[in-house]
C-alpha cells in the first residue's frame, strides 16, 4: 500500500510510475476523493466546534434565566448534531472508497527497473552454465515421469481434478530430498527455518497484498480462511503489528510449504506436465531489512537462490523484470529461469523481490533505532523462491536423463536418498 500523503504531494511521480507499470489505477479520482475527504473533515470540525460552543452557552443562559434564548440555541445544537451525523456518514463513505483504492494500487517500481510493457522487455542479467547437449532425443518430464513411476497425472485428476499431480516412489523421495537440501543449504547461509500453517486468515493475506485484489487466485477454506499461495504470506506476517529493534535487522527466514493457486489468470498456459499446477511445493525466503540495506539484501537473496541451482549443476539465467511485468507488491524483481530441454528454453523457477515498505505499511511492520531517530519507521520486506520444488524436480529429471531412460541423481542430493545414484 502506498502512503496517501505521498500520493497527494507527489502526484506527478506516482502518475508516471503507474503509467510505466501499465496500471489503470485512477489517480485523478483518488486526488478528488482526498480533496473531498479533507473538505468533509473541515466541515465536521467546524460543526463540532459550533455545537460545543452553543452547548456551553446554553448552561450560562439558563443560569441567567434567559430560557427563550437557551431554547433557540438548543434547536441550533440539534441542527448541528443532525448535520454532524450527515457529514460523518458522508466522510465514512469517502474514506471507505479511499481505503479501497489504496488497497488496489500497485507498488511503484524502483528507478533501476527497466521500463517496458511485457515480458519481452525484461532484461537478461547473466547466465550460468551451458545447457546440456544430448546425443539422443531427450524426453519431456511428462514422458519420463510416468515411464519411471515418478509422476502420475491420471491419479492426480482422479484424486482431485486437472492440474493436480501425484508423485510416487522415487519421485516422492526426490521431491523430499530437494526440500531438505534447500532448507539445509539456506539454514547454513543464515536463514532461520520456520514451519507455518498452510491456512491463512484474511488479515494475513491482506498484509502481503494477496487480498483483496487477487482473491480469484486463492482457494477458499471457508469462514474467511484461505489455503496459502506461498509461505511468503505467513513468514511476512509473523511480525505483523510489531516493532522490531534495528539491531536484529536484517532478519532472514525460510520455510517449506505446499502452495495452492487457482491460476485463474493463466488459462491455457503450460497445460502439460508440472510447470503450472494448482498445488505445488516451495521453499520460500523472506527478509526484513531497513530501507538503507534492502536492495543489498535483495542481491544476497538472489545469490542464495542461485546457489541452489549451482549446487545442482543446472543451467539457468537471471533476468530483471520490466515495469509492466512485475508483481503487484514488488518494487524490483529478479527472475531465475532454469533450462528445460522439453521447452528448449528457460522457465522461471524463482522470483526474488524487494517490496520496499509496501507490505509493511499494510501489515504495520516497523522498526526502531533510538540512536538514529525517534519513534518507529516501516521496515522493508523481501521475498523469493528458494526454490519452487516441483519445477526444480522437473529440471533435474530432464537435464539428468540418460539415453536408456534412467535419471542420474545430482551428487548433492545423494546423501538425502541413501546414496542412490541412478533412478531407473
Amino acid at each position: 500500500m502506498l502512503d496517501a500523503r505521498f500520493v497527494r504531494q507527489d502526484a506527478d511521480t506516482v502518475r508516471k510510475a503507474l503509467k510505466n507499470r501499465g496500471s489503470d489505477w485512477d489517480i485523478n479520482e483518488f486526488l478528488a476523493l482526498e480533496a473531498r475527504r479533507r473538505e468533509l473533515i473541515a466541515e465536521l470540525e467546524s460543526s463540532q466546534a459550533l455545537r460545543n460552543a452553543s452547548s456551553k452557552a446554553i448552561g450560562g443562559l439558563l443560569k441567567e434565566g434567559r430560557k427563550e434564548e437557551a431554547e433557540t440555541l438548543k434547536g441550533q445544537v440539534q441542527a448541528e448534531n443532525d448535520k454532524i451525523a450527515s457529514v460523518q456518514e458522508a466522510l465514512a463513505g469517502v474514506e471507505s472508497v479511499v481505503s479501497e483504492m489504496l488497497m488496489s494500487v500497485p507498488n511503484l517500481p524502483d528507478a533501476s527497473v527497466p521500463i517496458g510493457a511485457t515480458a519481452e522487455q525484461n532484461v537478461e542479467v547473466r547466465r550460468w552454465k551451458t545447457p546440456p547437449a544430448f546425443d539422443f532425443e531427450p524426453k519431456a518430464h511428462w514422458e519420463l515421469g510416468p515411464q519411471l513411476g515418478l509422476i502420475d497425472f491420471e491419479r492426480g485428476v482422479k484424486l482431485a481434478k486437472s492440474r493436480f499431480v501425484v508423485l510416487g516412489r522415487d519421485g516422492a523421495r526426490l521431491s523430499r530430498a530437494l526440500v531438505n537440501f534447500m532448507l539445509d543449504t539456506h539454514a547454513s547461509r543464515g536463514y532461520t527455518e520456520w514451519s507455518v500453517p498452510i491456512i491463512a486468515n484474511t488479515e494475513t493475506l491482506t498484509g502481503t497484498g494477496n487480498l483483496p485484489k487477487f482473491e480469484e487466485d486463492l482457494f477458499s477454506a471457508g469462514e474467511g480462511f484461505y489455503l496459502i499461495p506461498t509461505a511468503e504470506a505467513q513468514l511476512t506476517n509473523l511480525h505483523r503489528a510489531e516493532v522490531l529493534d534495528a539491531d536484529v535487522l536484517p532478519l532472514s527466514y525460510t520455510a517449506y510449504t505446499p502452495c495452492f493457486r487457482k491460476e485463474a489468470g493463466a488459462a491455457g498456459r503450460d497445460t502439460r506436465g508440472m510447470i503450472r499446477v494448482h498445488q505445488f511445493d516451495k521453499v520460500e525466503l523472506v527478509k526484513f531489512a531497513t530501507p538503507e540495506t534492502s536492495f543489498a539484501e535483495l542481491e544476497k537473496m538472489l545469490s542464495d537462490a542461485e546457489h541452489i541451482l549451482q549446487q545442482l549443476d543446472l543451467a539457468y539465467r537471471v533476468i530483471t523484470l520490466c515495469t509492466g511485468d512485475m508483481g503487484f507488491a514488488s518494487a524490483k524483481t529478479y527472475d531465475i529461469e532454469v533450462w528445460l530441454p522439453s521447452y528448449a528454453d528457460y522457465k522461471e523457477v524463482s522470483s526474488c523481490s524487494n517490496c520496499t515498505d509496501f507490505q509493511a505499511r499494510r501489515a504495520a511492520i516497523k522498526y526502531r533505532s533510538p540512536k538514529e531517530f525517534s519513534g518507529s519507521r516501516l521496515t522493508h520486506t523481501l521475498n523469493g523462491s528458494g526454490l519452487a520444488v516441483g519445477r526444480t524436480l522437473v529440471a533435474v529429471l530432464e537435464n539428468y536423463q540418460q539415453s536408456d531412460g534412467s535419471i542420474v541423481v545430482p551428487e548433492v542430493l545423494r546423501p538425502y536418498l541413501g546414496g542412490q545414484e541412478i533412478i531407473s
